[in-house]
């Protein structure tokens, strides 16, 4: 029954939410999609961090661990440069860009006749294609779970259930994991598809009416009760492997010495680790994939703060409840369940091991929680999972309201300006339709690593040049659209020819980041810079920082405001990634202390990354504004 309690609980709070703000939401796309541009800095980084917080990717470390070790998390901790970049230096240029979507800045910044081509392409590449992808990840996740915890079988009447099997049969859909062995895989998959269609109708009911609003306010709930969940799992797993001491020995007793010493490291064990992962895949990884400047709904957040330092601070607070608090939980876990669920050296190279790593995430949750806390837990990865659907719906349907149906087929086809209300319909609508063609994606995803790979891949094409456009002014319409067709002509080719194997993604990420990049630089060389009138518009708008030296002097500021600005910003997110780096390695070598390591070294590296703290908290809290005061640009600003 108290399970029960706070599921309802939680269900109404989201629909109560959405229901609240369905007015305001209506007025226009600017309630709707960037909350008016009110959200407070806390508030906006929470609900970043509720996103990233997705269902899938606790599954996604606990198989990372048992496949490659805790130094193969590097690969997701790696991403906070990128989000304290987005922080330091992009956050506030996209508060200042004025736009809805990160789509539409496309016509703030370049010139040219493709330059609506090149936006309404955005719009369908990052709000269909990507993020579809994404989408069906997390339900690939939530078919994992539901597995588990929601047998419909067992809970429906035959005359309500039946139905649902023969559809699945007559239209040979498959959704099942082959968790529950015991089952026919209709049964399987008629469960799973019950659960993923009640999911979504609940998060779809807040998301698409009350827009951002609703989401943001859900969001900082959800991220509430999943960590706390999480937490709770955390201390059951680990009193059930003999406590934080023992599970180092525990390891190395059930791995070997020698095994066990590789799997929890922190660093890599050879020398050829440490040039392939942290060169190719961790050293470039952060920069090389499609939100390396906060595209999508990271700037959808820092575009809805009510001020450019607020912005700032959502980044900041983003990258460290994403990649400090929430991995250390998860780390912890992770390692637990190697105890707990042993596997053989045999299994490890086997087909399908990923996936059933992952599942235990799942599989420890129904094996070791008591009935209340179990119930907590559930709610805490539905949560998650809600927090992500949710960002990606509203996301998603921004490209489809505002990029196309409002500037291609409104202005430009038909030409007239429909009403707000217009547009908020339109805005919901597309919810619907990113949400059918996720569910077909999702049919057609197995491993949740493989997909993770896969939009990796193909994000990979466009991290250089989406950072460039913001540094340098000689970047141009032709940059993006050669770094997207060089992307996506690239990555099948690359799927064709190495697959989708762990072992060779370093060679695929490496190739497509130089193709691209090569590309995109060769075009902009290439071809005529962006029209001098557009670039001074944009600065005075935007005031962007690096590369701006010709354009600076034209707006009249000082050639060298741009570059230093860019300088002191720099080293502001090299000291707070410095601070959140050796944090995050000390207090995790202190929790989970690797064999043959010095317990000195890594009390050292939290001394070090605290004395850091109020380095990187000055910068954040600095004027946002560092260079020579403008009057604004009566064309653009």
């Amino acid at each position: 029954m108290l399970d029960l309690l706070i599921v309802l609980a939680f269900i109404a709070y989201g629909i109560g939410s959405g229901l609240k703000a369905r007015r305001i939401a209506s007025e226009g796309l600017d309630e709707y999609f960037l909350a008016g541009r009110t959200l407070p800095g806390w508030k906006a980084g929470l609900s970043m961090a509720a996103t990233q917080f997705a269902a899938d990717t606790p599954l996604l470390i606990t198989g990372l661990i048992a496949t490659a070790g805790v130094f193969a998390l590097w690969r997701l901790w790696i991403y906070a440069f990128a989000f304290l970049l987005m922080a330091f230096v992009f956050a506030a240029g996209w508060r200042r860009a004025g736009v809805l979507t990160d789509a539409e800045l496309t016509e703030v910044r370049y010139s040219g006749r493709g330059v609506l081509a090149l936006r309404v392409l955005k719009a369908v590449y990052y709000g269909t294609v990507i993020n579809c992808v994404v989408l069906a990840m997390v339900l690939v996740a939530a078919v994992r779970i539901a597995e588990v915890f929601l047998p419909w079988h067992a809970w429906l009447p035959g005359w309500a259930y039946a139905p649902v099997v023969d559809f699945v049969s007559a239209v040979g859909l498959d959704l099942g994991a082959g968790i529950a062995d015991a089952l026919p895989p209709a049964v399987t998959t008629a469960d799973s598809l019950i659960s993923i269609l009640l999911i979504l109708a609940f998060t779809a009911t807040y998301s698409t009416t009350g827009g951002l609003r609703a989401v943001v306010n859900t969001d900082v709930v959800q991220f509430t009760l999943a960590m706390v969940a999480t937490t709770a799992y955390a201390w059951v797993v680990v009193n059930a492997a003999g406590g934080l001491g023992a599970l180092p020995e525990r390891v190395a007793e059930l791995y070997g010495a020698a095994e066990a010493s590789r799997m929890l490291s922190f660093s890599p064990a050879s020398a050829t680790d440490l040039l392939l992962p942290i060169l190719v895949i961790i050293g470039l990884q952060w920069l090389f994939q499609m939100n390396s400047d906060g595209t999508g709904y990271l700037a959808q957040r820092a575009m809805a703060c009510r001020s450019e330092h607020e912005a700032r601070k959502a980044g900041v607070l983003f990258a460290w409840m994403q990649v400090f608090l929430r991995s250390l939980i998860w780390l912890v876990i992770g390692v637990g369940l190697l105890v707990l669920y042993p596997f053989a050296p045999e299994e490890a190279g086997g087909e399908g091991f990923a996936a059933a790593r992952e599942i235990l995430f799942v599989t420890g949750i129904e094996d070791l929680l008591p009935p209340g806390l179990r119930g907590l837990m559930l709610v805490g990865l539905l949560a998650a999972l809600a927090s992500t659907v949710d960002t990606h719906l509203n996301w998603g349907a921004s490209y489809w309201s505002n990029d196309i149906y409002r500037e291609l087929i409104c202005r430009r086809w038909l030409g007239r300006m429909p009403p707000p209300r217009e547009l908020v319909l339109v805005a919901r609508l597309s919810n619907v339709l990113i949400l059918l063609l996720a569910l077909v994606v999702m049919a057609h995803l197995g491993s949740i690593q493989t997909a993770w790979f896969i939009s990796l891949l193909f994000g990979a094409g466009m991290g250089a040049v989406l950072v460039l456009r913001w540094l340098w002014e000689r970047i141009n319409l032709w940059s993006e659209i050669a770094a997207m067709g060089a992307s996506l002509v690239t990555a099948p080719l690359l799927l064709l020819w190495l697959g989708t194997d762990a072992e060779t993604e370093w060679l695929r990420l490496l190739i497509m980041a130089g193709v691209t990049t090569g590309a995109a630089v060769a075009i902009t060389l290439a071809t005529p810079r962006t029209d001098s009138r557009i670039l001074v518009a944009f600065y005075r708008r935007v005031r962007p920082m690096g590369w701006w030296r010709s354009t600076a002097v034209a707006a009249g500021d000082r050639p060298d405001a741009p570059l230093k600005a860019l300088r002191l910003r720099a080293a502001a997110v090299a000291v707070c990634a410095a601070s959140l780096f050796l944090l995050l390695v000390g207090v995790g070598r202190l929790l989970i202390r690797p064999p043959d390591t010095s317990e000195a070294w890594s009390v050292a590296w939290v001394v070090f990354g605290l004395a850091l703290f109020p380095v990187w908290r000055r910068a954040m809290d600095a004027e946002p504004d560092l260079l020579t005061p403008l009057q604004p640009d009566r064309r653009g600003g």
